[in-house]
């Protein structure tokens, strides 16, 4: 079980890191996945027509993978690890839902995230959103870690965010206006296997790969308390009495099971290059709300 003593840190600093929750044998399977979703092995996966076929060097024009856990059944699986749900189940259970999935490519070379909270883009009625952040190769601080700003999830504020123009970040917008240096923070460097839980209003980012080669790929996977609604669509404007329903339950009970489950969200692939990536963008919101209607 999780010690009271991650729980505190948890609880002081929006974040823990816990090495080697997964095997290699594990993480080795989930890499030759993430090259089977791009290459469409997986099924139809948006966005990912035009790298059918070329193998692993596929990934070098990948950014993101979004929703994996629906091409996936391997990646849906993942969501539902006994050590991970062990410690979700202490840190936000007992109930406990989850509704994205997304695998972080990172080639070198390649753009990191700038300052962000995830609970800005998935807002939760009760504040117990979490990432879980699973490495895939080792993270290190060249090659583009995590880095975080301890205890800022609890000043319960979503700070607002603008366009940055800096070119070790991809073209998301960052976090400002927070009482924190912008060149600060602590890097959440860990190995292989290893997976950091972070709050949802955690402010976090990380920075560009720079070695000469290689990938530092993760798969990060968001949950809640199943307790609370979810006024969220992806692609979609919510509203306050909005419950998104397209979600997967982890752990305990659901109390909301008389609504029925929902199917809106897919899998699409994110590639390096902005323009497409604003066209995937686009036609995957298009395809969610003709889902939703």
């Amino acid at each position: 079980m999780i010690s009271d003593g991650l729980k505190t840190e948890f609880d002081r600093d929006g974040y823990i890191a816990l090495p080697g929750l997964l095997s290699g044998s594990e993480v080795d399977a989930l890499c030759a996945e993430a090259t089977a979703i791009a290459t469409g092995e997986r099924g139809e996966v948006l966005g990912a027509e035009e790298l059918a076929g070329r193998g692993e060097a596929a990934l070098a024009k990948v950014l993101a993978i979004h929703f994996p856990h629906k091409a996936s059944p391997l990646m849906r699986g993942t969501l539902f690890h006994p050590r991970i749900v062990e410690v979700l189940e202490a840190l936000v259970g007992p109930d406990v839902k989850a509704m994205q999935s997304m695998l972080f490519v990172k080639n070198a070379g390649k753009p990191g995230q700038a300052w962000h909270q995830d609970e800005h883009y998935i807002p939760t009625r009760d504040r117990s959103l979490i990432g879980v952040w699973i490495a895939l190769d080792d993270a290190t601080i060249d090659n583009g870690c995590l880095w975080m700003h301890p205890g800022s999830h609890r000043h319960g504020i979503i700070w607002p965010t603008r366009a940055h123009g800096d070119p070790r970040f991809d073209n998301g917008e960052e976090a400002h206006a927070f009482p924190y240096e912008r060149e600060g923070g602590v890097p959440v460097e860990i190995g292989r296997g290893g997976v950091a839980f972070f709050n949802g209003y955690t402010l976090h980012r990380s920075l560009d790969n720079k070695r000469a080669s290689g990938y530092r790929r993760a798969l990060v996977n968001h949950y809640m308390s199943a307790r609370s609604m979810l006024p969220w669509a992806f692609g979609l404007p919510p509203t306050p009495r909005d419950d998104f329903r397209d979600i997967v339950m982890v752990a305990g009970e659901d109390p909301y099971a008389y609504k029925g489950l929902a199917d809106i969200t897919f899998p699409f692939v994110r590639p390096e290059d902005p323009a497409q990536a604003m066209n995937v963008f686009g036609r995957a919101a298009a395809f969610a709300a003709k889902r939703s209607a």
